[in-house]
Order: C-alpha cells, then sequence, then structure tokens
C-alpha cells in the first residue's frame, strides 16, 4: 500500500509542475503575442492588435511562434509519457548508487529495451524542439527591433527566453545522461534524481503471475496423474 501512495505522490508532483511549466512555454515561445511592441500611436500594442497585425513579417513569426509551441507540446507528452513509464515501472531507492538500476534491468529484457527507446526517443525529440526554437529565438529577434517600444520589450523578451532555456538545458542535461550512461533519469523530480531500482508493485504483481502460473502447472500434473491411475 506504502508503494501505491509513493506512486501517487510523484504523479501528482510531476502533473503540478507541468502545470506550472504550462505558462512558462506558452510566453516563452509566442513571443511575437506577448512581448510589448510599439503600435502606431505610439502606445503599446495590446494582445488584440498583436495577434490582428496584418504585417507580413510578423505574421510569419506568428505562425513559427504557433509551430514552436506545439512542437514543445509535443516534446513535453514524450516526457510526461517517459516520466510515467518511469513511476509504474521502476522506484527511487536512497540506499542505492544512482546507476544501480543498469545491473538489475539487464534482468528484465523487455524493461530493459523500452527503457532504452523512451530515452532515445526522448533525446531525439528534445533536440528537434531545441532546433526549432533557436529559429523561434533569431525570428524575434528582428521583430522586437522593428517594433522595439521601450526597455520592457527587451526584459520581456530576456525573461521569456531565459526562462524558457533553462527548462531545455535542464532536459538536454537529463536526456544525455540517461542516453549515454544507460540509466533512467527524472525530469521533474527535485534534483533530477535517477530511478535505480525496479518498482515494488511491479515486481510484486510479476511474483503473483509466476505464482499463479505454478500452481496452474501443479493442477495439470495432478490431472494427468490422476488420469493414470484411473483404470
Amino acid at each position: 500500500m506504502l508503494s501505491l501512495d509513493v506512486d501517487l505522490i510523484q504523479r501528482v508532483k510531476v502533473a503540478g509542475i507541468f502545470l506550472l511549466q504550462v505558462y512558462k512555454v506558452t510566453t516563452g515561445t509566442m513571443l511575437s503575442l506577448f512581448i510589448p511592441q510599439a503600435c502606431d500611436n505610439g502606445q503599446i500594442c495590446s494582445l488584440k492588435q498583436n495577434y490582428e497585425n496584418s504585417d507580413g513579417y510578423h505574421q510569419t513569426v506568428f505562425y513559427w511562434n504557433a509551430f514552436s509551441m506545439i512542437t514543445f507540446f509535443t516534446y513535453y507528452m514524450v516526457e510526461l509519457a517517459r516520466e510515467e513509464w518511469a513511476i509504474k515501472y521502476l522506484d527511487i531507492d536512497n540506499d542505492k548508487p544512482d546507476n544501480a538500476l543498469k545491473q538489475i534491468i539487464v534482468k528484465e529484457p523487455a524493461l530493459d529495451k523500452k527503457m532504452d527507446r523512451l530515452n532515445l526517443w526522448y533525446y531525439r525529440t528534445l533536440m528537434f524542439n531545441c532546433s526549432v526554437y533557436a529559429i523561434n529565438i533569431l525570428l524575434t529577434v528582428k521583430l522586437i527591433k522593428d517594433g522595439y517600444h521601450s526597455s520592457s520589450t527587451l526584459s520581456c523578451f530576456a525573461s521569456f527566453v531565459l526562462l524558457v532555456l533553462m527548462k531545455l538545458y535542464n532536459s538536454f542535461d537529463v536526456a544525455r545522461q540517461s542516453v549515454k550512461n544507460d540509466k533512467m533519469m527524472s525530469a521533474y523530480m527535485s534534483e533530477f534524481v535517477s530511478f535505480n531500482v525496479l518498482d515494488a508493485d511491479y515486481v510484486e504483481a510479476k511474483e503473483k503471475e509466476k505464482e499463479k502460473r505454478l500452481e496452474s502447472a501443479q493442477v495439470s500434473t495432478e490431472e494427468v496423474q490422476l488420469d493414470i491411475v484411473k483404470p
């Protein structure tokens, strides 16, 4: 029962962190919408004015912003699926080293292959997202240069981008170490802990399944013996 509570706590924590990051990603990718820009009257454009801006370059940047946001949330879905799998099948034991899982999971070939696939898919999705976001920043630089209003334009741009870059850097560190060292690092737990043992629920369920197979085999053996004894 305790292990179930631990899994639930981990899932709630991951969900909470993800929801907090939704705002950060939205403002950090849709830069053409949220960065203060100068309008014709010398005032700061409203969100509606930024959205309805018909300038060709502004629209191009806006569409690329939207594409960047989509790739970000696609990468987030991969990250969340990876985290959910780790919570379900793996666990964290502070009494064991972070690389302990490498020696344990080789005894579970199916889990080992799945972990490798998830780590590789996570890494590739992240790198693609980083490339898209880099272009997003470059396109936005010209936009804020043309529509510069005041220091708030630069400060908002810097703060929005910095928050996203910090997330990407942390995710890159997790993905790189997970692929390079054949481990499953968490992208959401504090201090980026590493899942280093098999989950207790998974081990218990597997043992019960094994016992059921043994019982079924014993029953089948007894039935065969009875058939042999019968005249």
